[in-house]
């Protein structure tokens, strides 16, 4: 900052980070699958009875998502929803970022629909501007996949993330450096990627309210409200590179999650908690890929009303074992779980996780039985490696088979109903289908 209190940024482009998000991205998926479904009302989610993601076309009718599949009927009965294909949207997140790659190998996999890309320097490369780049890479993802999606180029991460919301859906927006203040000026505090509601409301008890009048405040300030994040916040925003474009697969996990929604509500406890344990191997099963141990547990029901109830408990050792942590967990379901109510899903959340280090002992803790446990672990983890997850698992994972009443949320994708010679209901050829009547 100068002594006007202007942002001073030399050159348009010093860095030049291309953000490229997928337009109602699974919503899309259906539709570049099936091009009847183009120009229609279309979203996802039919298996768990909400929206999980709205074409621009149901969006403007107000259908958004989250919201019920019953509301959403009421506003729009055309609509068209089916069942969630999240193979098929990987198949298409996978060609997305390989297109990405053509243009320059440095790209990171944000989420499966949307990812950065670093293309400084490449201008000498392809004979062309930076901007003529960026548009290169959204013209082949557009063509290729029949999917449109926003691009936004700039100085740094956070800043070519706000450049791709800013026009949607297929939208294009590059900020060079010279025209920061202006951007900033239009951009709210609430749409400041890393500003919760929180920051938000603190930020503006002292008078700001647009990411301009955040970037202008002097930098020991915004250190001494907002702490560290504020502050590497700041410097992204005024065009200093705090987080750089990253091309490893994440590995570390503050937390790691596992929620399942049943095809019909059950108030059957037996099922209920079968779903829970189904839930608890598959977290652990990504805690031992990646080689960590968790110290936390939160257990979590949902009810029908989409109400939810949870317990968190500390164990007494860090682990990455699965029947380790049942007898706890089935205290905390016991004590959460009501044969008056009916459910609709269940969480686990193990939290506090550290490296899976060589381990001091414990004077008094039974390291036979611990032992055996990590023993079960790894050749749990082997069979299932070679013959299918969760071909190996524990009992209680039985009543899953228990025959409930058939109903919508039953519906299987199109792609898992029409097989290619060969293939089975969890094995099939990484291709998607289209949905094409000759």
């Amino acid at each position: 900052m100068d002594c006007k209190g202007q942002i001073l940024v030399f050159g348009s482009f010093p860095n030049a980070i291309v953000h490229f998000d997928g337009d109602a991205f699974f919503a899309s998926v259906e539709q570049a699958v099936d091009p009847a479904l183009k120009g229609k009302p279309v979203v996802t989610g039919k298996e768990r009875g909400i929206i999980a993601c709205a074409s621009y076309e149901a969006k403007a009718l107000g259908i958004k998502r989250g919201i019920s599949l019953w509301d959403a009927r009421e506003i729009c009965p055309q609509l068209v929803v089916l069942p969630s294909d999240y193979e098929t949207y990987g198949i298409y997140s996978r060609r997305m970022f390989d297109i990405a790659r053509r243009f320059t190998p440095i790209v990171e996999e944000y989420s499966i629909d949307e990812g950065f890309a670093d293309i400084g320097g490449l201008r000498r490369v392809f004979h062309s501007s930076y901007q003529d780049i960026a548009r290169q890479m959204q013209s082949a993802i557009q063509k290729e996949l029949n999917l449109t999606v926003s691009i936004g180029l700039s100085l740094t991460k956070s800043l070519a993330k706000l450049a791709s919301d800013f026009r949607k859906p297929a939208g294009f927006t590059a900020v060079a450096g010279m025209h920061l203040h202006l951007f900033l000026a239009r951009i709210p505090l609430k749409d400041v990627w890393g500003f919760g509601s929180n920051t938000v409301q603190l930020l503006q008890k002292h008078g700001l309210q647009t990411a301009l009048d955040f970037v202008l405040k002097p930098e020991d300030w915004a250190q001494r409200i907002l702490g560290k994040p504020g502050h590497e916040i700041w410097k992204e925003l005024r065009g200093q590179t705090v987080w750089p474009v990253s091309t490893e697969e994440k590995t570390s996990y503050a937390s790691i999650s596992k929620c399942k929604t049943f095809s019909a509500p059950s108030a059957d406890r037996d099922f209920i908690y079968a779903r829970l344990v189904r839930n608890i191997e598959s977290a652990f099963i990504k805690v031992r890929r990646h080689k960590l141990r968790a110290r936390e547990i939160t257990v979590a029901l949902r009810k029908d009303d989409y109400h939810q109830e949870g317990l968190k408990a500390a164990l007494n050792r860090a682990t990455a074992s699965t029947q380790e942590v049942l007898p706890l967990a089935q205290d905390l379901f016991d004590r959460l779980f009501n044969p008056e109510w009916i459910y609709r899903s269940t969480m686990v959340v193990l939290g506090r996780l550290e490296e899976d280090r060589e381990e001091q002992t414990d004077l008094f803790e039974d390291r036979l039985r611990i032992d055996k446990l990590n023993r079960a672990s790894a050749i749990i983890d082997d069979v299932n490696g070679q013959f299918g997850k969760h071909k190996l698992h524990v009992g209680t994972a039985l009543f899953l088979g228990k025959t409930l009443p058939a109903n919508s949320r039953d519906a299987l994708p199109w792609r898992k109903t029409e097989l290619l010679q060969g293939e089975t209901g969890r094995r099939r050829l990484g291709l998607p289908l289209l949905k094409i009547t000759v």
